[in-house]
C-alpha cells in the first residue's frame, strides 16, 4: 500500500477530553474515528489490525473443532423473557417495537438465541458434542462509557458456545476453550493472569476471567495472584463459563440418550471483547513516539520511508524493495509521499508502530547503504542494499 494513495489520517496533539494512552493512539495515529460518545468507525489501518485479531482467533477456534456462524443482531424480546434476562439486562438493553408491534432488541449478547438455534436442529445424542461461535458487534446501552473503545455502546465480540450431553464433555471443551485463549492472548501480544470468577447476570457454575494489567482497568486482581504483594486494576479481555443447564432449560433445549430418554443439553459460553483486545494491546505495547505493534497484528510487516520521492536514485531503489518484499509474501506500507518531509514520515511511522522500518535516503544510499530500524527495540542497522530485503526478513522472522 502507497502512503500517497492511502486513507492514515494521523494526528499531531493530543485530542481533547482523552484519558487512557489507548485511546489517544487510536486516535492520533488514525485507527478509529468517533462518530459519537461510545461509537467509533474503524478506519483502513484499525480495520487491517482488527482483521489480523479475528484471523488469530478464527485460527485458534477452527483447531479445537469450533465451527463459526453469524447470528442475527435483531432479536426478539420474547426469547429473552423465557430466560428472565430482559429484566436482568434492562438497563443496557437497546430494545424498540418493529411496525408490526413487536418487541425488538439489538443483541448484548447471543445466548439465548444460540440456545433457540440449536434446540431447532440437535435432537439426539449422536448430534452432540458441537461448538459453534461468531465474531459479531453487540449494543449495550450503556450509561457512562470511558476509555474510546475499551467500553463502548457498539463493540466487537468473539462467542463462542459449546453443547454436550454430560460434564465430562463440558468439561473437556472448557479446558479446550481455556487452552485456546492462552494461545490466542500470547500470539496478540499480551500477557494475560487468569482468575476463577463470579458468573454473574451469565450464569452457571463455573468461569475464569482473562486479565490484563492496565492504568485504565475497570476491574481487579486481587493481592496474592501468583504472589502479588497488592491489587492490581486489569481490563477484562476474555470470560468463559459452564452455562450447564440454565438456558437449556428455560428453551428446552433437550436430546435423547441412547434409552430415548430426553435430557438437557449442558452449555458453555466463552467470551472474547475483540474491539476491548485492540485498545488493550495498545496499552500495553507503546512509547513517547506512538504505537509498538507484536508482529502477528501488526496492520502492515514493514514500513518503506522514502525520504527524498523526487530523486531518481532513491526512487528506483525504494520501488524495488517495495516489489521485492511483497513478492516475499510481506504486508507493505511504503511512504512515498512527496510532499511531507523526512521529520513528518519519521514520527509518523513511529506513531502507527509498524514493526519494522526502512529508510531510504541519499545520504545512505550514496554509499549503497540503507537504515533499518526495528520499532520495538529501537535499534537500527545500516545494511549494504544488497542485504536489505534479506535482513528484514530475518528481523520479521526472529
Amino acid at each position: 500500500m502507497r502512503w500517497s494513495h492511502a486513507f492514515i489520517p494521523t494526528i499531531k496533539e493530543t485530542p481533547i477530553g482523552t484519558e487512557a494512552i489507548s485511546h489517544q493512539l487510536l486516535l492520533r495515529a488514525g485507527l478509529v474515528n468517533m462518530l459519537t460518545s461510545g461509537v467509533y468507525s474503524y478506519l483502513p489501518l484499525g480495520l487491517r489490525v482488527l482483521n489480523r485479531v479475528q484471523n488469530i482467533i478464527r485460527e485458534e477456534m477452527n483447531a479445537i473443532g469450533a465451527q463459526e456462524l453469524f447470528l442475527p443482531v435483531l432479536q426478539p424480546i420474547d426469547l429473552w423473557e423465557q430466560t428472565g434476562r430482559d429484566k436482568i439486562m434492562a438497563d443496557v438493553m437497546i430494545r424498540f417495537e418493529d411496525k408490526k408491534g413487536k418487541s425488538m432488541c439489538l443483541g448484548p449478547t447471543h445466548e439465548e438465541v444460540i440456545t433457540e438455534l440449536v434446540r431447532n436442529y440437535v435432537q439426539s445424542y449422536k448430534q452432540l458434542p458441537v461448538t459453534l461461535y461468531q465474531i459479531q458487534t453487540k449494543f449495550r446501552d450503556e450509561i457512562r462509557t470511558r476509555f474510546g473503545i475499551v467500553r463502548a455502546c457498539e463493540f466487537i465480540m468473539k462467542d463462542a458456545y459449546s453443547f454436550d450431553r454430560n460434564k465430562e464433555g463440558l468439561d473437556k471443551n472448557y479446558q479446550l476453550m481455556l487452552e485456546a485463549y492462552k494461545k490466542i492472548f500470547r500470539r496478540c501480544g499480551v500477557d494475560v493472569i487468569i482468575l476463577e470468577a463470579d458468573s454473574g447476570a451469565m450464569g452457571g457454575d463455573l468461569s475464569h476471567e482473562f486479565m490484563v494489567p492496565a492504568a485504565i482497568g475497570e476491574d481487579e486482581i486481587p493481592a496474592g495472584g501468583k504472589g502479588r504483594p497488592e491489587k492490581q486494576v486489569a481490563i477484562e479481555v476474555g470470560h468463559i463459563f459452564q452455562l450447564g443447564t440454565k438456558y437449556t432449560k428455560a428453551l428446552d433445549t433437550c436430546f435423547l440418550d441412547e434409552d430415548g430418554q430426553r435430557k438437557p443439553i449442558l452449555m458453555g459460553c466463552y467470551g472474547i471483547g475483540v474491539s476491548r483486545l485492540l485498545a488493550t494491546i495498545i496499552e500495553k505495547n507503546n512509547d513517547a513516539g506512538g504505537i509498538i505493534w507484536p508482529k502477528e497484528v501488526a496492520p502492515f510487516d514493514v514500513e518503506i520511508l522514502s525520504l527524498q520521492p523526487d530523486d531518481e536514485k532513491v526512487a528506483v531503489f525504494a520501488e524495488k524493495l517495495y516489489a521485492d518484499l511483497q513478492k516475499e509474501g510481506l504486508e507493505v506500507l511504503f511512504d512515498d509521499r512527496a510532499s511531507e518531509s523526512p521529520g513528518k514520515k519519521f514520527k509518523d511511522a513511529d506513531l502507527i508502530g509498524i514493526p519494522c522500518q526502512v529508510v531510504v535516503g541519499k545520504r545512505a544510499l550514496a554509499e549503497d547503504k540503507v537504515e533499518i530500524k526495528t520499532r520495538a527495540s529501537g535499534e537500527t542497522l545500516t545494511v549494504e542494499t544488497r542485504d536489505a530485503k534479506n535482513t528484514v526478513l530475518k528481523l520479521l522472522r526472529t
